[in-house]
């Protein structure tokens, strides 16, 4: 289902750790490997000095994606390799869309400093702005990667990107021969301490199990045979890694973007923080009604 891969590189340790997971991912789907460089020409340094600065990175980019491509074909991976200049998230985002890309891979935070590009701000925004599919990886000691997926969670809100997430999570646990959890969660800082409190509790339970028969439904479609679960809590990304080492969930497929307001909570923002924190990789989708 992946053809083509990109894997974004600042040569920093973060990212030699996750790209032997964009490796796996590759040569499971015989994909070709994208790996790019990009130089940040946009800080004023850089804009200051000129050419000498932009020859250093580019020369430092160049022997990172070499060194990119030589380990990947040590894998019988088959890679294209580019350095290039720009504002990273943008040039990234734009090289995806250019080259038909079907999956980005990159890791949470990388190196800091005049030669390297912040990764981190840089994954967000690439999270937020691209139409392909992001998957990010935390390249920390307490993060767990294994390949092929066991379990693949997907959240959903029952919003259109929620939707796109199912279909995307459905088709990656499919091809991994993976088993899928379906999770709805309610958000009990939204009940406040009133009397009425238990009746809305009961209210908003009734409405994640319909959501989650509809999005059942979906996967079943889909050929899946889902685990379902609705999860109460006041921090809906606590609830989401919670379930994450209690049922042993190796992925999490999650939209952008969410319904908001009293019987929906706010995916985005929920996914920005759970590609932050989560200790399994975190796959995102923008879904086809975004803008």
């Amino acid at each position: 289902m992946f053809d083509k891969l990109l894997f974004p590189t600042d040569g920093s340790d973060g990212a030699a750790a996750v790209f032997d997971h964009a490796l796996e991912l590759a040569s499971a789907h015989d994909a070709t490997l994208h790996v790019v460089n990009v130089a940040d020409t946009t800080q004023m340094s850089v804009t200051h000095l000129q050419g000498q600065v932009v020859d250093a990175l580019e020369r430092a980019g160049a022997e990172t994606v070499r060194e990119a491509a030589g380990r990947a074909g040590d894998r019988g991976v088959a890679t294209v390799t580019e350095v290039l200049q720009g504002e990273p998230y943008r040039t990234i985002v734009d090289y995806a869309e250019t080259y038909g890309i079907d999956l980005v891979v990159m890791p949470t935070h990388g190196r800091q400093g005049l030669a390297r590009f912040l990764l981190g701000s840089t994954t967000e925004r690439v999270v937020r702005q691209s139409e392909v599919p992001v998957l990010t990886l935390r390249p920390d000691d307490d993060a767990t990667v294994r390949y092929p997926y066991r379990n693949v969670l997907i959240p959903t809100d029952g919003s259109a990107p929620a939707d796109a997430a199912l279909d995307l999570g459905c088709d990656v646990a499919d091809a991994a021969s993976a088993g899928i959890h379906l999770l709805s969660v309610v958000d009990v800082t939204s009940l406040g301490v009133d009397v009425r409190a238990d009746v809305r509790a009961a209210t908003l339970e009734e409405a994640a199990e319909d959501l989650l028969a509809d999005a059942v439904g979906r996967a079943s479609a889909a050929g899946a045979d889902p685990t379902t679960a609705v999860e109460f809590g006041g921090s809906i990304p606590r609830v989401i890694r919670s379930y994450v080492t209690d049922h042993d969930i190796d992925l999490v497929v999650v939209g952008t973007h969410g319904r908001t307001g009293f019987d929906r909570y706010v995916l985005g923002s929920v996914t920005e923080r759970l590609v932050r924190t989560a200790p399994v990789p975190v796959l995102t989708t923008r879904g086809s009604s975004e803008t």
